[in-house]
């Protein structure tokens, strides 16, 4: 029997940044990458990824993990700093591409300013 699972996806980054304001959001996303991060190699591996989808109670497979890792590992080392890790998180969130590399949206969907996505360059 085949399922199809159908998941409805809310984009948070928006209202997060809003509340927040760009810097907050970006501290935030730091702090993501830290959880998720092989802390003796400072870097998001198959194997610290695997490890605290475990410890978070979520049951992702071995591919959809690797996938994971492929879709933001720019350097192709096979895990993710934490510069590639905010850029896939930029990437993955519809609004903030919507719009152009120089502007974040609003809850609302209307661009705001103030936002640029490589403040992240200038945060980290």
């Amino acid at each position: 029997m085949d399922l199809d699972y159908l998941l409805d996806f809310e984009d948070y980054f928006p209202s997060m940044i809003s509340r927040m304001g760009a810097e907050g959001f970006i501290a935030e996303l730091c702090n993501g990458f830290r959880l998720l991060m092989d802390v003796n190699k400072g870097l998001i591996t198959f194997e610290s990824l695997k490890l605290n989808c475990y410890l978070l109670g979520l049951d992702v497979r071995d591919d959809e993990l690797a996938c994971m890792l492929i879709e933001g590992d720019l350097d192709g080392d096979g895990a993710l700093s934490q510069m590639e890790f905010c850029i896939l998180m930029f990437r993955l969130s519809p609004c903030l591409m919507d719009d152009g590399p120089n502007k974040m949206c609003t809850p609302q969907g209307a661009c705001g300013g103030g936002g640029d996505p490589m403040l992240m360059m200038n945060v980290m």
